[in-house]
């Protein structure tokens, strides 16, 4: 089967998961995930990306940015994975892929779905049972969303600036926000956007970016089962 071709439009987010190589461990010590920061850092800034929102697990990443030109995602991946692979095969002295192939992007309603989709990436780690609470988890954007605590990768996307007035008035909507969990449903449409490689919106938006890309945006009717959830 041939692959589905990237969403190459600027001023949209995506939302980004990249796996470790039969589900194998990307991040071995604290060193690792500080790593992984600086290069994604760099490559963000010389290829114009946003990054609103991460999470950096054991054995995979969640990555949601907003692209300033058509291949600004692309082109951010390939700069992060090429540095980032480099220094895991030099520190560990392995050899070979450390990802699971290309990674997955679903574009993003932001009116609609950025901040769920904010929530989902950073609870991440509190449905995996690593921790109780997401500020308890150090390898994640919540605590510069939530509590503003300075991190040079995160970049604010304006649907969370209408959360408030101010900085404070941002960050007690965007704690507010995380009282409840996301629903089924909700959990559903992101894994199932994600994994598909689809459109995360509403109906109107969906035709919207259907007719701009002229490729599938939602899940096909051919009876074709979707890839298997496994809850990440």
């Amino acid at each position: 089967m041939p692959r589905k071709p990237r969403f190459q439009l600027s001023g949209i987010p995506q939302h980004v998961i990249q796996r470790g190589n039969n589900r194998e461990s990307c991040f071995y010590a604290e060193v690792d995930y500080r790593r992984y920061l600086d290069d994604l850092g760099n490559a963000l800034e010389v290829n114009h990306c946003d990054l609103h929102a991460y999470v950096l697990m054991t054995n995979h990443v969640h990555l949601l940015m907003t692209p300033q030109t058509p291949q600004g995602i692309s082109h951010t991946m390939q700069d992060t994975g090429r540095k980032f692979v480099w220094y895991m095969n030099h520190t560990y002295n392995r050899s070979g892929t450390l990802w699971e192939g290309r990674y997955k992007a679903s574009l993003v309603d932001s009116e609609a779905y950025l901040l769920t989709c904010m929530r989902y990436i950073e609870m991440n780690p509190v449905r995996a049972g690593m921790v109780n609470y997401p500020e308890d988890y150090r390898w994640s954007s919540y605590a510069a969303n939530a509590n503003g605590k300075n991190n040079p990768v995160i970049s604010h996307h304006p649907q969370y600036l209408q959360l408030g007035r101010d900085a404070p008035g941002w960050q007690h909507a965007y704690r507010e926000l995380f009282r409840g969990a996301l629903n089924t449903k909700q959990l559903h449409q992101l894994r199932e956007a994600l994994n598909q490689e689809l459109v995360l919106g509403r109906e109107d938006f969906k035709d919207k970016i259907g007719k701009m890309v002229q490729r599938q945006v939602r899940r096909g009717t051919d009876g074709r089962p979707g890839m298997k959830d496994d809850g990440s």
